[in-house]
């Protein structure tokens, strides 16, 4: 099953990819490995959650960062996919993605209250999606880290490192 199929199967329309907001690029090829810059859980173009994860009350629950984590890799396809498509000449990015050989890498950062240690199950969200996406292809490395803030307030920022043909 082709990657665009399985993302219609999840629900899922890739977004287009973000415009940067700094001096980068969304995604960037270096011989068969693409990388993507840091992504945010954007939907429509703005976060619908902010704050520090496991901060109490006023904070934002693991399971809702763990669904955000899965957002933010929706938006590292949208670029990725973004990037091949570009090199194809294709208006396809969704399609595109049946280039990716393998999800090589995802590091994934969750701005966390001190006494939050539960970085690993966050980023569950990112990883498992990305197998539902790729299957085998979609196993990994991954780095979960927890840091004291992220751009925006966002709870959660994922990278991408995978490999092409």
């Amino acid at each position: 099953m082709s990657a665009a199929q399985r993302l219609a199967e999840l629900g899922v329309t890739l977004p287009a990819a973000a415009a940067p907001v700094g001096a980068y690029a969304p995604a960037v090829r270096s011989g068969a490995h693409v990388h993507t810059s840091g992504q945010l859980p954007f939907v429509d173009g703005a976060l619908a959650v902010t704050g520090k994860v496991g901060a109490g009350p006023q904070g934002v629950d693991p399971e809702t960062a763990a669904t955000l984590a899965r957002t933010s890799a929706i938006n590292a396809l949208a670029a990725i996919g973004a990037l091949l498509a570009a090199e194809d000449g294709s208006d396809d990015p969704a399609a595109a993605l049946d280039r990716v050989v393998r999800v090589v890498k995802v590091t994934g950062f969750v701005a966390s209250d001190p006494s939050f240690t539960g970085q690993p199950a966050v980023l569950n969200g990112a990883s498992t999606f990305l197998h539902d996406v790729f299957g085998q292809a979609g196993v990994h490395a991954r780095s979960a880290v927890g840091v004291a803030v992220l751009p925006l307030d966002s709870p959660v920022e994922v990278e991408l490192v995978v490999e092409t043909r």
